[in-house]
C-alpha cells in the first residue's frame, strides 16, 4: 500500500478535523475527506503530527505512517464495538537512533492512510477512528530517559476521534496471503512458502524445536512454581506479582505451547526487511520470516526459537499480544513501570521463555 506524504497545510475538508495535544508537545490530528462512504470506496484518513514544543522532538517512525503502517496505529470501532486490526505485527531489534524521525519546533508532517486494507470494515454502521500509537521507546531509546517519560505517563500519541458512516458489502472481509509465495512444501507437518531453501527449512525446524522447548518450560514453570510472589524470573519480565496477571501469562503460554504442538504452522521466507519476522494477527498460523531471523542463534536472547514464540503470541486466537517495548532493556523497564502493559507485550513473553541469563 502506498502512502502519500503532505505538509500540514493540505487539509482535505474543513470541519472534519480533530486534534489532541499531549504533555510531550506532539499533537496528533485526523482528517477525513467526507463522512459517508460506500463499500466501493477506499477509506482514506490524513494523519498529521505537529511538534508544539520549543525544541526538536524525536518520534520512533515504526509508530507513525512514515514508511507505511506496520503496527495497529488506530483504534477503530463500529456502532461502539472495536474492530479487528488486519495488518501485520513485527518483531524488530531494539530501536536505534536511525529509527527515529525528528520534528523541529513547530514542524508538521502528514501522511495519508487507507484504512479498509488495515482494519475489518465489513459491517454497515457508524465508525469512529482515533490515532493511538503507544510504545515505551516512542520518544527515546535512552533507557534513563524512557523511564522518566514512563513515570510521567508520556508513552503515546493519540488524537481525538473522527467519525464516518459506511454502507458495507454483505458478508465479512478476510485478508489473503501475499502474492508470490512460490508454492508450498510440507515437511513433518510444517509448511514452507516463499521459496524457502533447504538450509532455511533446516534452520526453521531447529528454531521450531527450540520454541517448543522454551514454551513447554515456560508453561510448566508458571503452572508449578511454588512461590509466585518471589519469582525473580516473572518479576524481571512482567513486574511485581499479581495473581490476575500471573494467570493471564500462564494462559498465554498454555495457548502458545498448544499452538506450537497441535496447529498447522506455515513459515514464509519471502520477507527481505531487516526485521526478525511478522504475522497478521487474524491469520493464524503463518509466520513471515525476515533477514534478522536467519542470523539469530537457535536459542538464547533474540533467537530463532524466541522469535517463533514472540510471533505466535501475536495471533488473536493465541494471546493477542502487542509490541509496546522492543529489546531486553525496554522490556525490563516496562515490567517496572507498567506491569499491566508488560503482560500484553510480545517481547516480554519471548524473553521470559528464552530465560537468558537463566533465572528461577
Amino acid at each position: 500500500m502506498k502512502h502519500a506524504h503532505y505538509l500540514l497545510g493540505t487539509l482535505l475538508v474543513a470541519g472534519l478535523f480533530s486534534t489532541q495535544a499531549l504533555a510531550d508537545g506532539i499533537r496528533a490530528s485526523l482528517t477525513l475527506s467526507k463522512t459517508n462512504f460506500t463499500s466501493a470506496e477506499d477509506i482514506k484518513v490524513q494523519v498529521t503530527l505537529t511538534n508544539e514544543e520549543a525544541v526538536p522532538v524525536r518520534v520512533l517512525k515504526w509508530y507513525t505512517p512514515a514508511e507505511g503502517v506496520e503496527e495497529a496505529l488506530f483504534k477503530v470501532s463500529v456502532n461502539g464495538v472495536e474492530t479487528d486490526y488486519l495488518g501485520a505485527h513485527y518483531k524488530r531489534p531494539a530501536a536505534q537512533q536511525k529509527d527515529y524521525i525528528q520534528l523541529k519546533s513547530g514542524q508538521s508532517v502528514s501522511y495519508e492512510v487507507e484504512l479498509s486494507s488495515l482494519y475489518d470494515l465489513s459491517k454497515t454502521g457508524q465508525y469512529e477512528i482515533s490515532y493511538h500509537a503507544e510504545s515505551y521507546t516512542l520518544f527515546t531509546n535512552n533507557p534513563g530517559q524512557d523511564k522518566k517519560l514512563a513515570r510521567l505517563g508520556i508513552t503515546g500519541i493519540s488524537s481525538a476521534p473522527v467519525s464516518f458512516y459506511l454502507e458495507a458489502k454483505q458478508g465479512s472481509i478476510t485478508t489473503t496471503a501475499k502474492p508470490g509465495d512460490g508454492g508450498g512444501t510440507t515437511v513433518n507437518g510444517v509448511t514452507f512458502t516463499g521459496r524457502c531453501s533447504n538450509t532455511q527449512q533446516t534452520s526453521i525446524l531447529a528454531g521450531l524445536a527450540a520454541a517448543k522447548t522454551m514454551s513447554a518450560d515456560a508453561k510448566n514453570y508458571l503452572t508449578s512454581y511454588s512461590s509466585p510472589s518471589s519469582s525473580v524470573r516473572y518479576k524481571t519480565w512482567f513486574g511485581n506479582y499479581d495473581a490476575g496477571r500471573w494467570s493471564t501469562v500462564r494462559g498465554n503460554f498454555n495457548n502458545i505451547d498448544s499452538a506450537l504442538n497441535t496447529q498447522p504452522l506455515t513459515f514464509d521466507c519471502s520477507c527481505k526487511k531487516s526485521y526478525f519476522a511478522y504475522v497478521y494477527p487474524t491469520q493464524p498460523y503463518k509466520v513471515y520470516l525476515c533477514n534478522a531471523f536467519w542470523t539469530a542463534p537457535t536459542s538464547g536472547t533474540d533467537s530463532k526459537g524466541g522469535t517463533i514464540v514472540h510471533e505466535l503470541s501475536h495471533f488473536n486466537v493465541v494471546a493477542g499480544t502487542d509490541d509496546l517495548a522492543y529489546g531486553h532493556s525496554a522490556a525490563k523497564s516496562l515490567a517496572i513501570s507498567n506491569p499491566a502493559q508488560a503482560v500484553q507485550n510480545a517481547d516480554s513473553h519471548e524473553y521470559f521463555a528464552e530465560n537468558t541469563p537463566a533465572q528461577n
